[in-house]
C-alpha cells in the first residue's frame, strides 16, 4: 500500500511538494541519488521562483519530493539557499548535486536542462539549494 501525499503533508505542516527533473527517467535517477546520499544539492532557474512563490525553498522547511506519478518519495530539509549565476557555480556545489563527476559535466547537462525548460544564458541566476534527507517514504511501503 503506497503512502498518501495528504498523510505526509499532515506529518510535515507547511511542506511543499515538488519533483526532481523534467521527465520520469531523470526524476527516478535523481531520487535514487538522494536515497544513496550522493545528491545533497539541487538548483533551478531563479525565473521559476517568483518572490512570493510557495515553491521557493526555505531554510529549515521540510518538503516532499514526489515520484513522477505523484506518489510521495522523500522528505528533505533545506539547509542552505543561495542565488548564483550559472557561470559562477562552484565545483563543490556541482558535485554536491551528485549527477556528474566534474564541473564541466555538470555545466553541459544543466545547460541542456535549462535549454529544454525556458532558455539558457551563462549569466542566468540559479536558486541553489542544499538539503538533507529526512525520510525515505519508499521504506514505508
Amino acid at each position: 500500500m503506497s503512502v498518501c501525499v495528504n498523510d505526509v503533508v499532515a506529518r510535515y505542516p507547511g511542506a511543499q511538494t515538488f519533483k526532481f527533473g523534467d521527465n520520469a527517467e531523470l526524476s527516478a535517477e535523481l531520487l535514487s541519488l538522494v536515497r544513496t546520499g550522493r545528491k545533497t544539492a539541487t538548483c533551478g532557474a531563479s525565473r521559476d521562483y517568483p518572490e512570493d512563490s510557495p515553491a521557493k525553498p526555505v531554510v529549515g522547511r521540510r518538503d516532499i519530493a514526489l515520484e513522477w506519478d505523484d506518489r510521495p518519495a522523500l522528505v528533505i530539509e533545506t539547509v542552505d539557499v543561495a542565488i548564483c549565476r550559472y557561470c559562477d557555480v562552484t565545483e563543490d556545489f556541482a558535485l554536491a548535486e551528485g549527477e556528474n563527476e566534474t564541473l564541466e559535466g555538470w555545466r553541459e547537462h544543466h545547460r541542456q536542462y535549462f535549454e529544454r525548460n525556458g532558455g539558457f544564458d551563462p549569466k542566468m541566476e540559479l536558486l541553489c539549494e542544499r538539503f538533507r534527507l529526512i525520510e525515505d517514504l519508499a521504506a514505508e511501503e
